[in-house]
């Protein structure tokens, strides 16, 4: 029986030992062929499925594969913990926050891709000054999307916001409601379906698209591109350990690629603005 227990207990640690390694070669192996596993969604998703295809990527010997997490406090938790090498979907500002939130797992942002503005769209009214008070305001329902709108509200003049206001606020960090306005959370994707129950939506870019609405046409208002929406700006993010890592960085590079641009542009009708800017950009 002792014997019998000893066997299993060599083999046991002869298992750890093999694996331990053939996990250091793996590492080693993706990092030497410059496989890099991006998390994304939706638009995103899209954007890299064909960047990882392109002779763009070949050039500068980057193999890329793409995983689907939708949710985004999810996909913050797989990039800190290494099921994602890096992901491509959130704002400064939503990432910033989830830094502030999760003091154990920040994230480190490797460079800035895009600004798409978020519009305020409706079959009622043609322009803001036409929105009477008591109007329902239909609000994505989640955490990015819902501060973002808020925050637009109150660009618009409609709403003031609390000084704690951040990316992860909701309805209750409102400070002022002069117009005595309602709000309805619908989930993200229904937004342009909603126009037809609700007099005002707000709809973040990519599902305006998706349901035929070009942001810069047919919103009655929307974000301008200037230094008040740079906290909007969609960036890379990686581990904090990863801040640095060459293979991570070329990522930066290859999504402002000229022809990979050109791709973007036609494809999103030119509503995902290219901001090529340095971190330090969003800091100031």
């Amino acid at each position: 029986m002792k014997n019998s227990k000893r066997i299993f207990l060599v083999i046991g640690l002869a298992l750890s030992i093999i694996l331990l390694v053939g996990c250091g070669k793996q590492s080693k192996a993706a990092s030497e062929t410059g496989t890099v596993t991006i998390g994304s969604h939706t638009s995103d998703l899209q954007i890299w499925e064909h960047i990882a295809k392109s002779p763009q990527a070949k050039k500068l010997n980057l193999k890329i594969k793409t995983k689907v997490i939708s949710d985004g406090a999810q996909l913050n938790a797989a990039t800190s913990d290494g099921q994602v090498d890096v992901n491509a979907f959130q704002s400064y500002s939503y990432f910033e926050a989830y830094n502030k939130q999760n003091p154990k797992g920040k994230l480190a942002a490797l460079g800035t891709t895009y600004l798409e503005p978020m519009g305020i769209y409706s079959k009622k009214y043609k322009k803001i000054n036409d929105i009477p008070d008591g109007t329902t305001f239909a609000i994505p329902n989640d955490p990015a999307n819902t501060s973002r709108a808020l925050k637009l509200l109150e660009s618009a003049g409609l709403v003031t916001l609390k000084k704690s206001f951040n990316a992860f606020s909701d309805m209750k960090d409102i400070k002022s409601n002069p117009k005595n306005l309602k709000f309805k959370e619908i989930d993200d994707g229904t937004g342009p379906r909603v126009l037809n129950d609700v007099p005002v939506v707000l709809i973040g870019n990519s599902i305006a698209l998706a349901g035929g609405l070009h942001v810069l046409q047919d919103s009655i208002y929307h974000e301008k591109i200037d230094q008040s929406t740079k906290v909007n700006v969609n960036v890379l993010a990686t581990a904090q350990k990863n801040k640095n890592n060459p293979t991570f960085k070329k990522l930066v590079e290859l999504y402002h690629d000229k022809e990979i641009q050109k791709y973007i542009s036609k494809k999103y009708y030119g509503t995902k603005v290219d901001v090529n800017k340095s971190i330090s950009y969003l800091n100031k």
